[in-house]
């Protein structure tokens, strides 16, 4: 039997996390054989995870290191208020 959209959509973001069971794999072949909707899903679904992870083991990291003195500025603007 074919898995809805849904059901597919579903093992598709599992897929990303644990391995799927062979009959997991099966349905979820079976069903993109004949959806193009739930094939571009995880197409998009492999890129945003792709793009996620490169945004957080980037080495460019903002630099959040602060002088004293800009520090000292900071919270005197602060108390003033």
């Amino acid at each position: 039997m074919v898995n809805s959209c849904k059901k597919t959509t579903e093992l598709i973001d599992k897929k990303f996390l644990t391995p799927l069971s062979i009959k997991e794999r099966a349905q979820l072949y079976f069903h993109k054989s004949m959806c193009k909707t739930c094939s571009s899903y995880e197409h998009q679904s492999k890129f945003i995870d792709k793009a996620i992870s490169k945004l957080f083991n980037s080495k460019s990291k903002i630099n959040t290191d602060s002088s004293e003195e800009r520090k000292r500025k900071i919270i005197e603007k602060i108390n003033k208020s």
